[in-house]
């Protein structure tokens, strides 16, 4: 399970370290796509397969299952880990996180994978989201039942 939040710094390179807990359960490649609310989704080769063979079995006749299908497929993309546990990140993903410029970024663990986080950005979300806590428990307290 990824769980936990880093701040580690991006290089000159455009690189990131992935923090050790995340490393020694990612393993030397991964799959970097773009993701919702602003951020990056990082998934293990294995965690992919499963998501990738989820999203395939949407209904392709369907409009917003094949503009899904696009933005996460055409933004995948498979990253080594090299042997320090850096990884480098795209350029066209680095923009599309808002992690141009940026010398540091947040990964954060989110259970099946790692989500990567402009730190101005992560922080605004935090904060809003702690805000609405109590409602969003009470709200996924009575879903599915």
């Amino acid at each position: 399970m990824l769980i936990g939040e880093y701040i580690h710094t991006i290089d000159e390179k455009n690189r990131i370290s992935l923090p050790v807990k995340f490393r020694q359960e990612m393993g030397k490649k991964v799959v970097m796509t773009r993701g919702l609310d602003k951020c990056l989704f990082i998934f293990t080769i294995k965690e992919w397969n499963k998501i990738s063979a989820d999203l395939s079995a949407l209904p392709w006749l369907k409009a917003d299952a094949r503009a899904f299908n696009r933005r996460i497929f055409g933004g995948a993309t498979e990253i080594e880990v090299d042997t320090v546990g850096r990884m480098l990140i795209p350029e066209f993903l680095k923009s599309e996180a808002n992690l141009a410029g940026a010398s540091k970024a947040v990964l954060v663990g989110v259970d099946n994978r790692v989500e990567l986080w402009n730190e101005k950005i992560w922080s605004e979300y935090k904060n809003e989201a702690e805000k609405r806590s109590d409602e969003i428990a009470e709200k996924l307290g009575t879903a599915g039942k």
